[in-house]
């Protein structure tokens, strides 16, 4: 394999991370039943956090958390007005986003054009050198080794514990899950926590990892299209990774014949993700493709104990 397409590779990994992130916080959300069309804002105001603490303590790893606790907070209200007031949760999670977008924006005035000293490449030891795979994976920063980490241990509880058992049954069958004890919305909402925080770590990696910087609505659209890989896989941890490796994938691909100066017109790869997402999400809509997608059927649907 060519240099240049091990270099791609491995940036591809990298811009993907982000959006994994988001989406495996999102499968969490959703599984539950709770849509959060809100990832958007929460990855902005945390990619503020995440790089005004580290600007302030010169530690990523504090910043790091503060982003993580930036977008657990805001999900925190997204979780009430969805599941303890049952508001519109369409509503809830664009309201969400737009606060988070004018927030991020507003106190983020003073960072713009500040320096940063965020997370650097840590190549693993030996397994860095081994051939194609160890400068594609193992020559990142720690941000995207945590990444790998959370794919596993996503699957492993969604499917090998008693509260992934719990998560599902909630998002297919919440009254069925009530009669057996489950507390519906015990489970909602701790979804709805973890998927925040999720987010917050895809926001933060941007600001102190990908680009050491705050720029303003920086996340150009990488909450929307993390909506998208959700339902690119399936609702499955594993399946994410290809989707957000794919967005990467185009993203690093259009950065590369930008800086050859090819004469391909790169805006038409800009579009592209962006495309699929819209595709998708019309697709998904259908009544008929939702149940061959294996769409929980609880999704976007509010619980009300009875009886």
């Amino acid at each position: 394999m060519s240099p240049v397409t091990v270099a791609v590779l491995a940036a591809a990994v990298r811009a993907g991370t982000p959006v994994l992130f988001a989406t495996l916080g999102e499968i969490f959300a959703e599984r539950a039943g709770v849509l959060n069309l809100g990832i958007e804002g929460m990855m902005l105001a945390s990619a503020l956090a995440g790089f005004a603490v580290t600007a302030q303590t010169s530690n990523p790893w504090i910043g790091a958390a503060a982003a993580a606790a930036a977008g657990g907070c805001l999900s925190v209200i997204h979780a009430f007005l969805s599941v303890t007031l049952r508001a519109n949760q369409v509503a809830s999670g664009l309201a969400l986003t737009i606060f988070g977008t004018g927030m991020s924006a507003f106190l983020g005035r003073g960072y713009v054009g500040v320096p940063g000293s965020g997370f650097q490449a840590t190549p693993v030891p030996l397994i860095a050198q081994v051939p194609v795979l160890g400068p594609i994976l193992f020559q990142q920063d720690p941000l995207v080794y945590l990444s790998y980490a959370a794919v596993p241990v996503a699957w492993y509880v969604l499917y090998r514990t008693r509260w992934g058992l719990e998560i599902r049954a909630v998002g297919e069958h919440p009254e069925a899950a009530d009669a057996m004890g489950v507390d519906v919305a015990r489970v909602r909402y701790g979804c709805v926590i973890a998927g925040g925080v999720l987010a917050g770590l895809g926001g933060t990696f941007l600001s102190t990892a990908y680009t050491s910087m705050w720029i303003e609505n920086m996340t150009a659209g990488r909450g929307w299209i993390a909506l998208a890989l959700v339902i690119f896989a399936t609702w499955d941890p594993v399946r994410a990774v290809v989707g957000a490796y794919l967005f990467g994938g185009v993203n690093a691909l259009q950065l590369h014949l930008q800086a050859t100066g090819t004469s391909l017109p790169t805006y038409l790869l800009l579009m592209a993700p962006y495309v699929f997402t819209i595709v998708v999400l019309v697709i998904a809509t259908q009544e008929t493709a939702r149940k061959r997608l294996g769409t929980p059927a609880a999704l976007s649907v509010p619980y009300t104990r009875t009886g």
